[in-house]
């Protein structure tokens, strides 16, 4: 064993062994118990950063960990490889979209095995090969045979300077983020998947989730946002139109004095035409369709509208209703039409104050009286009925359930449930993207692409036209195809691609069958690896690529492909890794690198100028807060990088960037290995200790409990919490007690053997968390199996008992002392020992003692 710790060359000599022995390969086991583990696979952007490093690091750890307790385990590795971001890039770089991503999944595959990570590469996909993206394909048909895909007008950010659709993300501050210009909504004909289908299912089993973080399914419950209440149908004065409208306060219909209709909503055109306010509507929809229509935008815009010219009828009470098209409201949303009350909504009341509209309270509160020429803002809180007719003198809440009971009794309207939830349109006016599998044909419309001519290949040979636009409408080649149906030679193929969130809503389940070319995944591999058991990726993630892959496993369950509803057991969502900014006044955000310090304060090494550090923030290329992987693989190798990223935090936590910190990392591992180097030749050929404690003496019964005390917490942490930061600082804490047994000077086999059990297992438990360093030990300790096959370690029960306690000494609640008693003293010995102890007579002498509180085992406080 050499004396010094080579990360460099033990890691490469590892990572060699390892592939040639093809020692993370898996098959389908049915004799063995499964552990599916997933990361969220990555896109190919080119070079992994500090919070890939650290996702993939807690995964390998626990797949590695499950490995070793002998479950059969899937660790699989691809890419998310279509999208807008290669697009960008080829713009950027001068390049190809399918070249810059090839080129990208080669380079990271190479960094992601200098990590060591377990993946079985031969299970490794990319999303954009046609052998992936056909399956979805295929699964589009069989929807579209369903009816769960279907084809309608929506509207799209659309820049007429680029003549594209630009997703939300491209939209800064209503302007096009590649042109400048201002974007505007536009109507284009998309295809939805009917997600509403399965909205009360995915709602329901949000609570069916218990290995998933609380936020996560708030938060998706929150998006799927299921509301209680009514339809009611409000006639238009003169016409044979009905305008339905849902709202969760019926009790407050009869104060309704106007109706707010979405500038999107068909109605606005159709109505206003050949009125007064036709012209006044169209300017007033060409403002707003140059505004963001996202909520969020929505809601800081100050709230304005036009009268279309047309009134509607309130069906409890006979009053009319101008009809307006106002900014706040939204197509997306219930029906597209609010029934506005503005005596009891803010949103109403500000509008209706803008526009001299009537106020009518019907809910008043008890013992105030409103009015609606005085009120000064809305009164949303519950009351007693007035202006309702009769209605007035019930409780509202009462009052609601007898209004919908009118309601469907007179076929006004009736009780209805809406969801915030929307069909999730996934047409994209893209290139880089899995073709829509669809024809169309002037005599037979929409004809979907028969399976035996799937896969609709992406040419791959296609350039980008000006300013980034899909050529895919351009091309001949690709467009004109003959008519599945009458077989005419004119017909044109669907130039629109897919949403990547499809790609990713699945894949999950390819990785089961990755080779698999007669189905998108053999039944009996699903059946066997499904679902996933622990998935890990960011929070960010947790609404759309998390609800639509549970939405995706309904589909294939309720086709017979699956037996199961959701596809991932159990959900680690980590934490960012961040670090402080730091800025030039000539510069602007410096890389890490660029800062150096002088005479006691930072500098930028380009001009010298005083650095000012900002505050601790997520890493991010524009903020230059980065620390690139390759620095520190070169530096200090992979276990290192490894052991920081999962000692520094807890994973579902934040990671604050520590210098210090991985320096600290290191001399870890450098403590171990001289340990180690130490104690090789002593211990070679000696057999590790596993008899009982009580066979040993001080010193090395002290080792052996230790050793066994860590096992059992070691396990506890990873089995039960994933706190690797405290596992990895009991591991510290037994190599401490470890370095207080001197070598023997003379042959000592019980000293030896308690030393080698201690030393097999600290190398054992670092295994998963620094794989390469523990293999290198393990060898040297005269093992010819991997770690990864050998048994994970377990305690013993009778070493893990403690022979003495801690105890906490407080005075008026306040820590003053500690000391260590054999477990069980008695009340009075620990009273005396904590009276008499130096630090805490300090706090307590010429005081009278009112009281002594002790808690055997744990505490004793002192109050005076």
């Amino acid at each position: 064993m050499d004396e010094r710790y080579k990360a460099r060359r033990i890691e490469e000599k590892w990572q060699t062994i390892w592939d040639e022995t093809h020692l993370f390969k898996v098959e389908t086991d049915v004799e063995r118990p499964k552990y599916y583990l997933l990361e969220m696979f990555p896109y190919p952007s080119g070079n992994i950063h500090m919070g890939h490093v650290r996702n993939y690091t807690i995964g390998d750890v626990v797949a590695r960990y499950k490995r070793m307790q002998g479950f059969n385990v899937l660790h699989p590795m691809g890419w998310d490889a279509f999208g807008m971001p290669a697009e960008n890039a080829a713009i950027a770089n001068n390049t190809h979209p399918a070249v810059w991503t090839y080129q990208n999944i080669a380079y990271m595959r190479n960094q992601l095995k200098q990590l060591g990570f377990s993946y079985d590469w031969d299970r490794e996909i990319a999303t954009c090969m046609p052998d992936y993206y056909r399956w979805e394909q295929w699964l589009f048909l069989k929807m579209y045979e369903k009816g769960m895909a279907y084809r309608k007008q929506a509207y799209v950010n659309w820049c007429e300077s680029c003549q594209t659709v630009l997703a939300n993300e491209q939209v800064e501050g209503g302007a096009c983020w590649r042109c400048g210009l201002a974007v505007r909504q536009k109507k284009l004909s998309q295809w939805f998947f009917r997600i509403t289908d399965y909205a009360q299912d995915l709602l329901v089993y949000c609570d069916r989730l218990p290995g998933w973080p609380d936020k996560v399914t708030t938060m998706q419950k929150n998006w799927i946002g299921r509301s209680e209440g009514a339809e009611i149908r409000f006639p238009v004065e003169n016409h044979n139109h009905i305008i339905p409208v849902f709202t969760t306060r019926h009790d407050t219909v009869f104060g309704a004095t106007f109706m707010c209709l979405a500038p999107e909503h068909p109605l606005v055109a159709e109505l206003s035409d050949g009125t007064d306010q036709e012209a006044a509507v169209a300017e007033f929809i060409e403002r707003v369709s140059l505004q963001e229509r996202s909520v969020k935008a929505i809601e800081n815009y100050e709230k304005e509208g036009v009268f279309i010219g047309k009134w509607c009828v309130n069906p409890m009470n006979g009053r009319r209703m101008p009809i307006y098209t106002a900014n706040f409201a939204l197509m997306e949303y219930g029906t597209g039409a609010v029934m506005s009350v503005p005596a009891h909504d803010q949103r109403d009341f500000e509008f209706a104050r803008k526009y001299a509209l009537p106020i009518i309270p019907v809910v008043q509160p008890d013992g105030e009286s409103l009015d609606g020429e005085t009120m000064a803002e809305a009164y949303a809180g519950e009351g007693t009925m007035i202006n309702s007719g009769q209605f007035d003198g019930l409780p509202n809440k009462e009052a609601m359930a007898r209004i919908a009971d009118l309601l469907e009794t007179n076929g006004l309207g009736k009780r209805a449930v809406s969801y915030r939830l929307r069909d999730w349109g996934i047409s994209r006016q893209r290139y880089w993207g899995a073709p829509v599998p669809m024809i169309y044909c002037d005599s037979c419309g929409a004809v979907p692409v028969p399976e035996a001519d799937l896969p609709v290949i992406l040419p791959e040979d296609a350039n980008l036209l000006e300013g980034g636009r899909s050529p895919l409408p351009t091309l001949d080649d690709f467009q004109q195809v003959a008519c599945p149906k009458c077989n005419t030679p004119k017909a044109r193929r669907e130039t629109d691609t897919m949403d990547t969130f499809v790609e990713s809503s699945w894949y999950f389940e390819r990785y089961c069958s990755p080779a698999c070319a007669h189905a998108m995944f053999d039944k009996a591999d699903v059946a066997y690896w499904m679902p996933v058991d622990q998935y890990i990726g960011g929070v960010e993630h947790a609404i759309l690529h998390l609800l639509y892959s549970r939405y995706f496993t309904r589909v294939l369950h309720d086709m017979g492909l699956t037996d199961y509803k959701e596809p991932f057991t159990r959900l680690l969502t980590q934490g960012m890794v961040c670090k402080e900014s730091m800025t030039c006044p000539e510069h602007g955000y410096l890389f890490p690198d660029q800062a150096k310090e002088a005479k006691q304060e930072l500098v930028c090494t380009r001009c010298n100028s005083p650095v000012t550090q900002g505050r601790v923030e997520k890493m991010s290329k524009s903020k230059r807060n980065v620390v690139d992987p390759k620095m520190l693989l070169d530096q200090y190798g992979a276990d290192t990088t490894r052991l920081f990223c999962l000692f520094a935090a807890p994973p579902e936590r934040d990671l604050e960037w520590n210098d210090q910190g991985v320096e600290g990392s290191a001399r870890f591992l450098n403590r171990v290995w001289r340990l180690a180097h130490t104690w090789m030749t002593y211990t070679a050929g000696a057999s590790a200790y596993d008899g009982p404690p009580e066979a040993l003496d001080d010193a090395l019964r002290q080792v052996y409990k230790r050793a066994h005390q860590t096992i059992e917490k070691v396990t506890r942490d990873i089995e039960e919490r994933f706190h690797f930061n405290t596992a990895i600082s009991a591991i510290m804490e037994l190599v401490n007690v470890m370095y207080g047994i001197e070598p023997p000077q003379n042959k000592n086999d019980r000293v030896n053997a308690v030393m080698r059990h201690a030393l097999e297992t600290v190398t054992l438990l670092l295994a998963p968390i620094a794989p390469h360093f523990s293999e290198e030990i393990w060898e040297c300790l005269g093992h010819t199996q991997s770690t990864l096959l050998t048994t994970w370690p377990t305690h013993r029960t009778d070493a893990i008992v403690q022979d003495e306690a801690t105890i906490v000494v407080q005075v008026n609640g306040k820590l003053r002392s500690r000391f260590s008693a054999a477990v069980n003293t008695d009340e009075a010995a620990l009273r005396q020992t904590a009276l008499e102890d130096d630090r805490v007579r300090k706090f307590i002498d010429g005081k009278p003692l009112k009281k002594v509180i002790v808690v055997k085992n744990k505490l004793v406080n002192i109050v005076v």
